[in-house]
């Protein structure tokens, strides 16, 4: 088995697995009408974003490298707002920290199937490069968004603003997919699904936050207790 075959192998594990975690997450949140994050949705991330890393890796693309070890450092940062991230046991934290700075060292130093050097005289046209640069950025500062966002709340949240960030990230990852050569199918195979399910979610969340506007604005004709107090006249004893 060439080293093509195993990247592809990699790559379509990977974004099999991405597709489940979105299916899950929008499941739940179609019955629930609102945009639910379960924490399976980062578990399945952090797993699929170190095979990505490997797959990045293995085709040589700085885009797809750089973008997801940002991505993984984000998804751990998740797990561990949510309090789940010392759940998962001493043995799998030390090989979530350790296994990807072993490989990336691997990496550097190269070998027959993959290299930094190789990476670095990469054959992709610099504006196809670019615009792929520019969606994984885009892509990438959904979650830095979405980490401040949630560092200020304390809490795990995926606002609306993520999501759109999300889709906008997708279309370009999507172009640079078609444009790349030879085309990358994994990314179009992720991006095609996923860029479905970031639309939906702008969706169900612009009517969530409606329906909440909705419940905390006042009538006009309805008029506060207190203010209908001061309207009534006293009392007099009888």
């Amino acid at each position: 088995m060439n080293t093509e075959t195993v990247a592809l192998l990699i790559g379509l594990t990977s974004q099999l697995l991405f597709s489940s975690r979105i299916v899950l997450q929008w499941v739940q949140s179609e019955r629930a009408r609102r945009v639910l994050v379960p924490t399976l949705f980062w578990q399945i991330s952090l797993v699929s974003s170190l095979l990505m890393i490997l797959y990045g890796m293995l085709r040589h693309d700085p885009v797809i490298l750089g973008a997801q070890i940002i991505s993984y450092g984000i998804y751990i940062r998740n797990l561990q707002l949510l309090g789940e991230w010392a759940k998962l046991g001493r043995w799998f934290r030390l090989g979530a920290y350790v296994f990807p700075l072993a490989v990336l060292a691997w990496f550097v130093v190269g070998n027959q199937h993959f290299s930094l050097q190789q990476m670095l005289r990469t054959r992709i046209p610099g504006g196809v490069l670019a615009l792929g640069a520019i969606g994984q950025t885009i892509f990438l500062l959904r979650f830095v968004y979405q980490w401040i966002y949630s560092e200020r709340k304390g809490e795990s949240v995926l606002p609306l603003g993520f999501w759109v960030v999300s889709f906008v990230g997708s279309i370009l990852i999507l172009t640079y997919a078609v444009l790349r050569r030879p085309v990358d199918v994994v990314l179009i195979v992720g991006n095609v699904f996923g860029t479905v399910v970031y639309a939906r979610n702008i969706v169900l969340l612009r009517r969530e936050l409606r329906r909440n506007a909705r419940r905390t604005r006042p009538t006009e004709n309805s008029t506060p207790a207190a203010a209908l107090d001061e309207k009534l006249p006293p009392l007099q004893p009888r």
